[in-house]
């Protein structure tokens, strides 16, 4: 089975688990993510979506044993748009998503996190820039989503080197939020399920949503219904109480 789901109250967990090429996607965890999304954009329940990978490995990349067949650019073509739509779809859902990044995330491993709006690692993960090694560039939409998440000359050094970076050389660029100790992995894994999943999907909906708009003044509204809602008094006069 190369994705194993996991559904529990409010979360959904999905572990990519191809350890035989370090969990490269292929053709049939294409499916199985495509899938996924299918239940999951019908989902009025999910508050969070996890992905993450079995072994030492998140995402290696493509799995160059079954795509190097693919010897034409038409062919190449319908492989990457399939992919990007899968990453858009990622990143348009209307709760928060997760990448617990549990090992080596390679090549097309770090254009699939980026499209995730949080990011922790082990301490012990590698996030490699490799795919210039076999003469191609990001072609899953990672160009543009690393120039706006690091600085342009940043992004471009470590795409034109190969460069390979340490969790916390990703944190202290910004594209890893967090770096965990490995044998912490789990417990801060499950503080965060419960942090991000305090709040229902409307207030979800509406922070996601908010953060891409550039006005002010769209604030107001919103914040006034919030604070009127009977979940704002129930936890504020709870709080109160404990004083």
């Amino acid at each position: 089975m190369p994705l194993i789901v996991n559904k529990e109250k409010y979360v959904v967990t999905a572990r990519v688990n191809r350890p035989e090429s370090r969990n490269a996607v292929n053709f049939e965890l294409m499916s199985k993510l495509e899938e996924l999304l299918d239940q999951l954009e019908n989902d009025n329940e999910t508050r969070l979506f996890i992905l993450t990978g079995t072994g030492d490995s998140f995402i290696s990349g493509g799995d160059l044993r079954e795509f190097h067949g693919m010897d034409k650019a038409d062919d190449a073509k319908i492989m990457t748009g399939r992919m990007l739509n899968i990453l858009e779809r990622i990143e348009k859902l209307p709760f928060w998503t997760l990448a617990v990044i549990n090992g080596y995330a390679y090549g097309g491993g770090w254009e699939t996190m980026l499209v995730f709006d949080f990011r922790v690692a082990v301490k012990d993960a590698k996030i490699g820039f490799t795919q210039g090694k076999f003469y191609l560039p990001p072609g899953w939409g990672g160009i543009q989503r690393l120039k706006n998440s690091v600085n342009l000359s940043l992004a471009m050094f470590w795409l034109a080197s190969q460069k390979v970076i340490s969790a916390l050389e990703a944190k202290e660029a910004g594209i890893i939020h967090d770096v965990f100790n490995n044998e912490d992995l789990q417990s801060k894994t499950d503080q965060l399920k419960k942090n991000l999943t305090l709040n229902d999907r409307t207030f979800i909906k509406y922070l996601k949503q908010s953060l891409r708009s550039e006005n002010q003044l769209d604030e107001i509204e919103p914040f006034s219904q919030f604070w009127e809602s009977s979940e704002h008094i129930e936890r504020v006069e709870k709080f109160l109480k404990k004083k």
